[in-house]
């Protein structure tokens, strides 16, 4: 896993991620970015297989229990 810091110009909005990770499995690369808008903060995933991109938004508030449930299933998974 990869951690990219954007600058920190106070800037918040716009393009420009707060902080992103980038993550790379076989053929697949995974971006996520950190960023913020006039809604608030929120999580954007991308993933990019071959060139063909698909995104999701992930609002921060929904962040813990997003993180829970993911927990969950790496467990889950381990015990199969």
């Amino acid at each position: 896993m990869d951690m990219m810091q954007s600058s920190d110009s106070g800037e918040r909005s716009g393009p420009e991620p707060i902080a992103s990770e980038k993550v790379t499995h076989e053929r697949k690369v995974f971006f996520l970015d950190l960023k913020e808008n006039q809604r608030g903060r929120f999580l954007k995933i991308t993933e990019d297989v071959g060139g063909r991109r698909d995104t999701i938004m992930l609002p921060a508030p929904a962040f813990r229990e997003f993180l829970e449930a993911l927990q969950r299933l790496v467990e889950f998974e381990e015990r199969l």
